[in-house]
């Protein structure tokens, strides 16, 4: 049909259901996801840490996210990653390069950002802010629409949280 959109998806079975919009936004996750995945990490490199995966590179912006010791739980928590080990291994390898360090609170581990960690997370919003941001701001989408698409994704974000955990039931 001329003019009418053409649905973009990694699945026709999946599309054929009674959202197939679901699908369509399901591939620009996908494709999303991994392309954020790759800049995270490249942009770690260029900002003079190579060799981070992507969960080391969100691990050490949320242990230095308002300059505040995080416990491992909070971490895992703000960035939605059930397996723990993966946080824990992470702020491992973080502390082994010097970027964070823990303490022993009670029975807790906190974790905060050495010298070295918040110089990288600077250095990292400096190429961050030259490379993405402002080509964003000059010819992405409108400010407003980031907004809104976030909100979206963090409904969306909820929705597969509840159906995982409907799928464990069955």
């Amino acid at each position: 049909m001329a003019g009418s959109p053409v649905s973009i998806v990694s699945s026709a079975h999946l599309a054929a259901g009674s959202a197939p919009a679901l699908s369509e936004a399901e591939y620009g996750l996908l494709l999303a996801g991994h392309a954020f995945n790759r800049w995270i990490i490249r942009c770690m490199a260029a900002a003079g840490q190579p060799g981070l995966s992507a969960t080391d590179v969100l691990v050490l912006h949320t242990v230095h996210h308002r300059d505040r010791p995080k416990r491992l739980a909070e971490i895992g928590l703000v960035l939605g990653i059930e397996d723990q080990h993966l946080v824990v291994y992470a702020v491992r390898k973080l502390a082994g390069l010097g970027l964070v360090e823990t303490a022993r609170v009670g029975k807790e581990s906190l974790v905060t950002a050495t010298a070295a960690g918040q110089a990288l997370c600077a250095r990292y919003a400096e190429v961050r802010e030259a490379l993405l941001a402002e080509t964003v701001a000059a010819g992405g989408p409108a400010a407003q629409s980031l907004s809104e698409a976030a909100a979206i994704l963090r409904a969306l974000a909820g929705a597969y949280d509840q159906a995982a955990r409907a799928a464990v039931t069955l």
